[in-house]
């Protein structure tokens, strides 16, 4: 599985880091998410709840 997220859509409101915490967080600077551990949703099971729950769908998971 490969996740990514795309910042051109991503509006920061931090979903994905209270769904998903181990794999995402809100980089401040910035004012958008980030991807914190990349292997992460292979262990964590949180990953597609993240995604589903993203407002603009700025969340990306990719079957490998």
């Amino acid at each position: 599985m490969r996740i990514w997220i795309d910042e051109d859509k991503c509006i920061g409101c931090g979903s994905c880091q209270e769904i998903c915490p181990a794999v995402f967080a809100l980089d401040e600077e910035i004012g958008k998410s980030r991807i914190i551990d990349p292997f992460g949703c292979e262990y964590a099971g949180c990953c597609e709840a993240a995604a589903e729950n993203c407002p603009v769908e700025a969340i990306v998971i990719e079957e490998e």
